[in-house]
């Protein structure tokens, strides 16, 4: 009985001495900030779109689908993290609609945040450029860094 109770002892103090840190896990905020969508019509007002079909080009030969998103007013969006200084953005209200391709430029930064998150990417002197208007009649941009997700990058016009 007595080595019983050392045993039990030695377990529980093990496995208080082995949980980790706060940096195995990258929850909050750390990692690559994503771009900001948001939309507006003609008049410069902002909207919320009924139906909104995302898709990116990662470069890695097929076109990612982000897929479908409904009454809303913006969209986060991944940007490529590899060294191209652009990435694609395909849009569209309807499924079987036309879409738009918007081309978003950058110059990124890397900064080292911790073992669990990695390298976090900045991306810095965003442009961009409305390559075919269909559903989209013009874009503008926003803030010109993305360095949170808190602030709107880039504006659609339909």
């Amino acid at each position: 009985m007595k080595y019983f109770k050392i045993l039990i002892l030695a377990c529980f103090l093990g496995m208080l001495f082995s949980c980790g840190g706060d940096d195995d896990i990258c929850e909050s905020g750390e990692g690559t900030p994503r771009i900001r969508v948001a939309f507006r019509n003609a008049d410069g007002k902002e909207i919320t779109v009924d139906s909104l079909y995302v898709a990116v080009d990662y470069g890695t030969g097929a076109i990612v689908d982000l897929g479908k998103t409904a009454n809303n007013s913006s969209r986060l969006i991944p940007l490529r993290v590899d060294d191209v200084p652009y990435t694609d953005l395909y849009f569209k209200t309807r499924i079987k609609g036309p879409q738009s391709k918007v081309r978003v430029g950058y110059t990124t930064k890397s900064a080292y945040v911790s073992p669990g998150c990695g390298i976090k990417k900045t991306y810095e002197n965003l442009t961009s450029e409305l390559i075919t208007p269909n559903v989209v009649k013009k874009v503008e941009l926003g803030l010109n860094q993305i360095e949170n997700e808190n602030k709107t990058n880039l504006f659609l016009l339909f």
